[in-house]
C-alpha cells in the first residue's frame, strides 16, 4: 500500500506511526500495511508496521486509525 496513511486525522509515515506506537522515535520502520483485524476498543481499521526501536530488536506494532489503541508483539 501507500507509504503514508491517515491516523487520527493526521498524515503519518511508517516512521511516525512506529514512533506513535513506541512512544519515542525509532531507528527504522518498514512500510505501513492494513492489518486484517478491527480495533478492540472502537471497531475501527487497524494498521500494522514493523520497526526497529534499537539495533538489536525488531517489533511489529498495530495502531487503530480512529482511536488511541495500539499494541506490539513484545512478550
Amino acid at each position: 500500500m501507500s507509504g503514508n496513511r491517515v491516523v487520527q486525522d493526521r498524515m503519518v509515515t511508517a516512521d511516525s506511526l512506529a514512533a506513535r506506537i513506541e512512544g519515542e522515535p525509532v531507528m527504522e520502520a518498514d512500510t505501513i500495511e492494513d492489518a486484517d483485524r478491527a480495533c478492540p476498543d472502537c471497531g475501527g481499521d487497524v494498521l500494522t508496521v514493523g520497526y526497529m526501536p534499537s539495533v538489536t530488536a525488531f517489533v511489529t506494532g498495530w495502531k487503530c486509525q480512529d482511536c488511541d489503541w495500539s499494541e506490539t508483539d513484545r512478550d
